[in-house]
Parts: structure tokens; sequence; C-alpha cells
């Protein structure tokens, strides 16, 4: 679904990435790993479109959208779930929703109806998996607390319908309770055919629900192993999982 090639960017004389090549597969959960400041977020956002890439090659569904502006990569199939969440606290949950769905209409070229039918369809979909953002449609984004805003920004990301959903650190701030709920909800949506790319601080709880995961290191792919194999690995261990981990099945 993603190829990256030699990908290289970063902000304006400052290269942060400096050749990242990498691969995901339809229907995985890939983890991308590292310390602060290894480059984990400008990945993230070269790839959605935020940051223009330097040099290098992005392959998305066969198409090259190495120079595609942000908005048409959303209309291509990619969502971004930014770090911090960056829901509009202004305004309701369902507007932060209504918001997430900008491009799907140029997207469906459908009918004003059908159009309106679509997005009613497409938020009762995001209120089934969190249940809460119903019960708090007209309550303003700002005032949720932080557990719920991230429902709201996975939610948001969504209505575009995307095949690729990249989330940019879904556990920072959050209560360990919150923080099993949202990566159950990873897997969920890896269950209703969405495709993952999960950056997270947290490796241990990535690593337990993702198929492969990536370390990167100062802005470069160091090691690229299956789940198993960067669990078990005493690098990895050492630097970024400490003497003791849960497995998926305790969380």
């Amino acid at each position: 679904m993603l190829k990256i090639r030699n990908l290289q960017s970063g902000y304006g004389n400052l290269r942060v990435l400096k050749g990242i090549s990498m691969h995901i597969n339809p229907g995985e959960i890939v983890a991308i790993i590292g310390a602060n400041g290894a480059g984990k977020t400008t990945l993230l956002n070269t790839l959605c479109g935020i940051i223009p890439l330097q040099s290098g090659e992005i392959i998305f569904n066969n198409n090259n959208i190495s120079n595609t502006s942000a908005e048409k990569i959303v209309q291509k199939g990619c969502s971004l779930v930014p770090e911090g969440r960056q829901i509009f606290d202004i305004l309701t949950v369902k507007e932060n929703l209504l918001l997430g769905a900008y491009t799907l209409r140029k997207k469906l070229n459908h009918s004003s109806y059908d159009y309106k039918k679509i997005l009613r369809n497409e938020i009762e979909k995001i209120y089934s998996l969190f249940p809460v953002l119903k019960e708090r449609e007209d309550q303003l984004g700002g005032t949720l607390s932080g557990g719920e805003q991230q429902m709201l920004a996975i939610g948001r990301a969504m209505m575009a319908r995307p095949d690729l959903i990249m989330l940019d650190e879904p556990s920072m701030g959050l209560a360990p309770v919150i923080v099993n709920d949202i990566f159950k909800t990873i897997i969920q949506l890896r269950e209703q055919g969405k495709t993952i790319l999960l950056v997270e601080q947290n490796a241990k709880a990535a690593l337990n629900i993702a198929d492969r995961g990536y370390v990167i290191e100062t802005g470069q792919i160091v090691l690229e192993e299956s789940s198993e194999g960067l669990l078990n690995n005493n690098d990895v261990q050492r630097a970024y999982l400490g003497k003791d981990y849960k497995s998926i099945d305790e969380l």
C-alpha cells in the first residue's frame, strides 16, 4: 500500500530524515519506535504532505504522491491522527467530525442529498466505535477529557474514509486504562480493513499489537523486524522496552 524510497526531509536547511526506505502492506499494523527527536513525527508529517520532501519518493496505492498537497493526499485515502490530538476546542464533537469529512464530497462526487446521508452514516459508525462521543455530540471539544479527545481525533480522521490511518503518539498523556482502550480500538480498525502506521513512544504497547516494526534513530531506519523479533531483541529491550512488558493478552 505504501512504499517510501530514500526519503529525505526536514525544516529549512535542517535535514531530519536521511534516506528513509520502508513499506506497509494492506491490512498491516506497522509500528515505528524511536527516541524523542529521532524523526518519527517528521516522517508522518512528510508522508501526509505537511512538510515537503527534499528528495526521495512516496508511493501510495501505486500513485506517486511525493509532491502532492495534504488535501489531495487525504482524498487519496491517507489520514493522519496528529500528535497532541489537535482537535478544535471551540467546536462541538459533531462539528469536529464533520470537518474530518471536508474532502469526502470531492472524493465521492455525490449529490447534496446523498452526501448528507453518507455523512450521517459515517458519523454513526464513529459513534458505534466510540459511544461516549455520541453522548458528548453537542459538547465543545475543549471540554472533553484527554481520552475522549483522542477518540475524537481518531473519529475525525476516519470521516475521510481512509485506507491508511497514521497515528502519532496516540497514548501521549493518557491514563493507562485509557491507553489500553485506544490500542484495542486500533486493533478494531484493522479488523475493519484499515491499514495502520503507528508512531508510538510506548514501544511495548505498539509492538504488542503490530505485525512489524521499524526502529528509527537520528533520521534513519536502523532496524526492521517482525514485532515478535523486536520484542525479543536485546538492544531494543534495553533501549525502549525496559525489563518488563505486557503482552496484548494482558492489555
